[in-house]
C-alpha cells in the first residue's frame, strides 16, 4: 500500500486531518486500533472553541453542529454561595459551541465516508520504521494478514498510549508532566441542564462543574480523592454532594435522575517536546494532555490540526516546507499557553489535600479578583473562548 500520508489514530484529530488534506487533493490512510462502534462509544468533553467551530466547517463537517449545537455566550463561575456570570459577548464579542466530542466524531465519520476517504479500523501491531528517511514506512496486521504502508509523512493521532510518541528516540524527547492529588467523579444523565450555561464551581468540600450535552442530557462532576472508585458513590450520595457545592438557588433546581454513565478520570498535564521528528508530527493526546477543567482536550487537538494541515497543503501545492517545518515550534506555543490556562483554573477551583489555611486565602483571593475585574475576565474569555491560531 501507499499514501502520501498515513494517520495512526482515528479519532477526531486523525480524522480532521484527513477530511483537510483529502479536500485539498492530499491521499491519506487512516489506521484505527479499535471498531468504529467503539471510536463512537467513546464520552468526552463537549465544549468547542470557536476557532474549532471554524475548522469543522472549513472541513465541510459541521453542519449538524450549527443545526443541533448551543452557541453560548457566557459561563459561571461560583464560590461558597456567591455566584456571577462572565459574559464572552460582552468583553470580546465571541462565544463557545456546545457540542458533543462523539458527535462531532460522528458528523468527521459521515463527511469521511461521503468523500471515499480510506480508514482501516482494528489495525494492530503497528509499527513506524524508517522515520528519520525520505521513505517511511508504516507496518501492520488486519484479519490476521500482515501490511505495510509506504508514504511522504507520518501523523500520530493515536493518543498518549498509542505508538506514535514512543517512536520518537528517548534521547530526542523531553516530557514534561504535572499529576493532581484528585480526579473528577462524572455523572451523566437523561436530565435538563441546571442552567443554560456551564457552572464552575468553588467549594470548600471540593470542585464541582454543571454541563451539559444537550436539553435532555446533563453532565456533572465533583471533584472526589484518587482513591475513591465508581462504587463507592451511589446516584444519591452523588446527588447530594453536588448539590452541597453549588450555590442554594441552583441547588433548588437540580433535577436528578438515573445515571446512564458514571466514571472517574484522573487529573495530569503533559507535554511532550518536539512534536515532529523526520517524517512523523504528534497530535493532539499523542503530544499533550491537559486536565478537563477549562475544555481544551480536543480543541488543543483541533489547533495542533489547524497548523498540520495548512503546513502539508503548503508543502504539497508549492514545494515549500516552511509550513512543517515549522509545525512543532507554532503548536506547543499555543498548547504552553492553554496548558497555563488550565493550571491556573485547575488551581483556582480545586481543594488540595496539602494546602494551608494561605493557600486557600490566595485561591479565594484569585477568584475574588476576576469578579471585580473587567480586564481580567477579559483575559479569561480570550483563553476560555480561544487564543487565535
Amino acid at each position: 500500500m501507499k499514501t502520501q500520508v498515513a494517520i495512526i489514530g482515528g479519532g477526531p484529530s486523525g480524522l480532521l486531518l484527513s477530511q483537510l488534506l483529502n479536500r485539498s487533493g492530499i491521499a491519506t490512510v487512516v489506521l484505527e486500533r479499535k471498531s468504529r462502534d467503539y471510536v463512537l462509544s467513546r464520552i468526552r468533553a463537549g465544549v468547542l472553541e470557536w476557532g474549532t467551530v471554524e475548522m469543522l466547517r472549513e472541513a465541510g463537517a459541521g453542519a449538524r453542529m450549527d443545526a443541533e449545537g448551543a452557541v453560548h455566550g457566557g459561563c459561571y463561575l461560583a464560590s461558597e454561595g456567591a455566584m456571577f456570570r462572565l459574559d464572552f459577548n460582552a468583553l470580546l464579542g465571541r462565544n463557545v459551541m456546545v457540542y458533543g466530542q462523539t458527535e462531532v466524531t460522528k458528523d468527521l465519520y459521515a463527511a469521511q465516508d461521503a468523500i471515499g476517504a480510506t480508514i482501516l479500523h482494528e489495525v494492530d501491531d503497528v509499527a513506524l520504521h524508517d522515520l528519520a528517511t525520505a521513505t517511511p514506512r508504516v507496518s501492520f496486521t488486519q484479519n490476521g494478514q500482515s501490511h505495510e504502508l509506504t508514504c511522504d509523512f507520518v501523523a500520530g493521532c493515536d493518543g498518549f498510549h498509542g505508538v506514535s510518541r514512543p517512536s520518537i528516540p528517548a534521547e530526542v524527547r523531553h516530557e514534561f508532566e504535572k499529576v493532581y492529588p484528585f480526579g473528577w467523579l462524572g455523572v451523566l444523565s437523561r436530565t435538563p441542564p441546571v442552567r443554560h450555561e456551564l457552572i464552575y464551581a468553588a467549594h470548600a468540600r471540593g470542585f464541582a462543574l454543571c454541563s451539559m450535552r444537550n436539553p435532555m442530557l446533563s453532565r456533572y462532576y465533583i471533584q472526589v480523592p484518587l482513591t475513591d472508585r465508581v462504587e463507592d458513590w451511589s446516584d444519591a450520595r452523588f446527588w447530594d454532594e453536588l448539590k452541597a457545592r453549588l450555590p442554594a438557588e441552583v441547588a433548588a433546581d437540580l433535577v436528578t435522575g438515573p445515571s446512564i454513565e458514571k466514571s472517574i478520570a484522573p487529573l495530569r498535564s503533559f507535554v511532550t517536546e518536539p512534536m515532529r521528528w523526520g517524517a512523523l508530527f504528534l497530535c493532539g493526546d499523542a503530544a499533550h494532555i491537559v486536565p478537563p477543567t477549562g475544555a481544551k482536550g480536543l480543541n488543543l487537538a483541533v489547533s495542533d490540526i489547524h497548523y498540520l494541515s495548512e503546513g502539508l497543503i503548503q508543502f504539497y501545492a508549492q514545494g515549500d516546507p516552511a509550513g512543517i517545518d515549522a509545525y512543532s515550534e507554532r503548536a506547543l506555543a499555543r498548547i504552553w499557553q492553554a496548558m497555563r490556562f488550565s493550571w491556573s483554573l485547575t488551581t483556582m477551583m480545586h481543594r488540595f489535600p496539602d494546602s494551608s489555611d494561605y493557600d486557600r486565602r490566595m485561591q479565594d483571593a484569585d477568584l475574588a479578583g476576576l469578579m471585580r475585574s473587567e480586564a481580567a475576565q477579559r483575559v479569561w474569555a480570550e483563553n476560555y473562548t480561544g487564543l487565535p491560531y
